[in-house]
């Protein structure tokens, strides 16, 4: 049995040597490393902080005392080491444990998380509610550098330093930039800053610089000056100082008694402080230290080496498509620029980087900031291509409507990730922007059948002049093989394509439900049922000609989405067709009113009636439904 076989809780570790808790670490960064070469996840970031997880849990009173993971790719350790071992193999998975964090999965995870940045501010109101209470148990945020860099951040920082509340921030700062920079002198400064009397020291001369009188007046003010430009000088906290963060660090986040001595001490002062601990993502994987490569893994690689055990023989997916056209197209249009948040690889905007590294941007993880920005670069006869997972631009929604939609600007919003993502789950799904998008006034929503009709909508939108422009594409495979860029024509402004012809129903088919509408009609075709299929890849404006055609043509019409089926597309157009002719009844099928959890896209898909199967027993059910009324 070894040290993690026997772990039972974090109480535990509170029992265990130095030694031992060393050799648990090495255990625990071991078993991730075969757990999710199985699974896949985001194994980059757990394999930094094993060290600072275990030492948390050590020096805090958890689950008593709260510890709030940003994001939850961190968390994987923390999952772990509450008890969840024994579990991890269903990491990602239908019915198994999320990739992140969730509260209703354990009591060690006090709020969830799935997008950067929200730990400051949800521990920070813990805290207050905790105040509120009348309790006394301690809240510590632990966010990432990169998390530290997002708007909501800084609000929380902001807000929390101006109280004097009890209230704790761990800064992971896995970037190491700043390690070469500090050396012995921050770990002396480091020793110095945990020392009890050196403490109440600081705090006595502070009190005595703060109200000297009299002839003391002009040196207490000279001290408190002292204090402040010394520390400006020598350390990287200042910024959190001035903010009202009592800084501690940085230490080193791969040092347990190091770290554990330090949140002790910690533990035990007042107000916020915030703890600067430096780690390495990636950390103890054989292949080497390389954050970006690690920071997540497909399921069925070799945890040597991160290479896929299968060589896979399908198409390029949506990402690849989007980014080499993206990269190929702004050969042709010059005034075109790209932007992402701290997405390169994700959104396959890495291409442009390479390709066009003056006309690229990663604003990092700001999607208000990045939105606004572009808005400012389109005023200036700029064409910005906006490249944000859809769940992620639900966070700059203000920006949409008021930087860009107001003002007409032609920025483009490219939605990776739209619709159902499988094993990410609820907190990446991107099954809102249709309904968001078609509500924001001067907005072009488009999605594409394949990768040939992304690239060609991805040339209609840089040639439009008409203002924002939202082009949504999922997480999967294109269905095609797609040529370059500079071969595919634009498609036509506003049109949809009737792909099928039948009668009494017409499926009005959005982007990636096309195909399998498709699959479903050939279905029902040979049941002695032939309906309409149509291609509706441009949301809003809709392709009205060709709508007047099918209402007069057809009983009832079945809009299928991959988006919520409340405010969606199907909502959209009822609102319309019952203005045209109340006579002709139209359907809403997607996305139910519901939280879909973590499972396969393909099972989501089937889960939600949104595969070719649920698509022909809709069709078949308002058949019937025609008939008994008829």
């Amino acid at each position: 049995m070894t040290l993690l076989d026997d772990l039972r809780s974090p109480a535990d570790l509170r029992t265990m040597t130095p030694e031992q808790l060393q050799q648990l670490a090495q255990e625990v960064r071991e078993f991730l490393i075969e757990s999710c070469s199985v699974t896949g996840g985001h194994i980059g970031a757990g394999l930094g902080v094993v060290e600072l997880t275990i030492a948390l849990h050590t020096a805090f009173d958890t689950p008593r005392d709260q510890l709030v993971w940003d994001v939850g790719h961190q968390g994987y350790p923390h999952k772990v080491l509450t008890g969840r071992k024994d579990r991890m193999h269903t990491l990602r998975q239908e019915d198994g444990i999320s990739g992140f964090l969730k509260r209703t999965e354990s009591e060690y995870d006090t709020f969830g998380a799935g997008h950067a940045a929200t730990s400051i501010s949800a521990a920070f109101g813990m805290a207050a509610a905790r105040d509120l209470n009348g309790d006394d148990f301690k809240v510590a945020a632990i966010i990432g550098d990169g998390s530290l860099g997002s708007g909501l951040a800084y609000e929380a920082l902001n807000n929390a330093g101006a109280s004097d509340r009890d209230f704790i921030v761990v800064l992971n700062d896995n970037e190491m930039s700043i390690a070469p920079n500090v050396g012995a002198m921050h770990k002396y400064l480091t020793s110095v800053q945990r020392n009890p009397i050196y403490n109440r020291l600081r705090s006595a001369l502070g009190e005595w610089a703060d109200h000297a009188t009299g002839v003391f007046k002009d040196a207490g003010a000279l001290v408190r000056r002292w204090e402040e430009s010394v520390k400006a000088f020598l350390t990287p906290g200042v910024l959190f100082e001035e903010l009202g963060f009592r800084y501690i660090g940085p230490i080193d986040g791969h040092d347990i008694p190091q770290m554990i001595e330090t949140f002790r001490a910690v533990k035990s002062f007042k107000g916020p402080r915030l703890v600067h601990v430096i780690t390495t993502k990636g950390k103890g994987f054989p292949a080497g230290d390389h954050g970006e490569k690690w920071h997540a893994l497909p399921p069925g690689h070799d945890p040597a080496t991160g290479k896929p055990l299968k060589s896979s023989t399908a198409n390029p997916n949506y990402t690849t498509v989007f980014g080499k056209a993206l990269a190929e197209l702004m050969d042709e249009f010059p005034k075109v620029i790209a932007i992402t948040a701290a997405m390169p690889g994700g959104t396959g905007t890495g291409t442009v980087e390479k390709r066009h590294p003056a006309r690229f941007f990663d604003v990092g993880i700001a999607e208000a900031h990045g939105v606004t920005f572009a808005a400012g670069m389109a005023t200036q006869g700029v064409r910005p291509v906006v490249a944000i997972y859809s769940t992620f631009l639900q966070r700059a929604f203000d920006s949409i409507i008021h930087d860009v939609a107001i003002q007409d600007l032609p920025v483009i919003f490219c939605m990776d990730r739209a619709g159902l993502v499988g094993e990410d789950g609820e907190t990446h799904g991107g099954i809102y922007d249709i309904a968001y998008m078609l509500a924001v006034p001067n907005m072009t929503v488009a999605a594409p059948r394949d990768g040939t009709a992304l690239v060609g909508l991805l040339r209609t939108a840089m040639q439009h002049d008409g203002g924002p422009f939202a082009l949504r594409y999922p997480r999967d495979v294109a269905p095609d093989l797609v040529g370059p860029a500079t071969g595919i024509p634009a498609v036509p402004f506003g049109t949809w394509e009737v792909l099928r012809k039948g009668e009494e129903v017409a499926i009005l088919a959005v982007g990636t439900m096309v195909g399998e509408s498709l699959r479903a009609a050939e279905a029902l075709a040979a049941e002695g049922l032939p309906v309409t299929v149509v291609d509706c890849r441009f949301l809003k404006p809709y392709d009205a000609s060709t709508l007047t055609a099918l209402v007069a043509s057809h009983a009832q019409l079945l809009v299928v989405e991959e988006g919520t089926v409340v405010n969606g597309f199907g909502a959209f157009m009822a609102a319309v067709v019952g203005e045209m002719d109340p006579g002709v009844r139209v359907h809403a099928h997607g996305v139910p009113d519901r939280i879909v959890y973590a499972a396969s896209r393909t099972r989501q898909l089937r889960q939600c009636g949104l595969d070719a199967a649920g698509i022909a027993d809709k069709v078949r059910a308002l058949h019937e439904s025609e008939a008994l009324a008829g």
